[in-house]
């Protein structure tokens, strides 16, 4: 790939960055996306990654940008189903304040 295609898809992210709906304070978003788990995996290492830097979170998709400044407590829920089909939800809710530390991920 030489210079010029490399700064085409530079002018072309900067233009649907551009494009992209503004997800603000007074508005209700919800979008729900089936992944595979290494796709998951690498989005919440992001978040994560974020969480940790500071008290902002930018989640972004092709057609949208949703900014969120945070505080504290992150509330965390772990959920398991045992039963038929099991299944494992995490749940992550970003409000309030609180002393009360993680659990372990072994």
């Amino acid at each position: 790939m030489g210079q010029s295609d490399i700064d085409n898809q530079q002018q072309s992210k900067s233009v649907s960055d551009a494009e992209r709906t503004l997800i603000r304070d007074g508005r209700d978003f919800e979008q729900e996306y089936r992944l595979s788990s290494a796709e998951a995996g690498r989005f919440l290492v992001e978040v994560g990654k974020q969480l940790q830097e500071g008290n902002e979170l930018t989640i972004t998709d092709q057609d949208w940008k949703l900014p969120f400044s945070f505080g504290e407590p992150i509330e965390l829920e772990v959920e398991f189903e045992g039963y038929d089909e099991q299944e494992l939800e995490i749940e992550v809710e970003i409000p309030g304040t609180t002393d009360e530390t993680a659990p372990n991920v072994e």
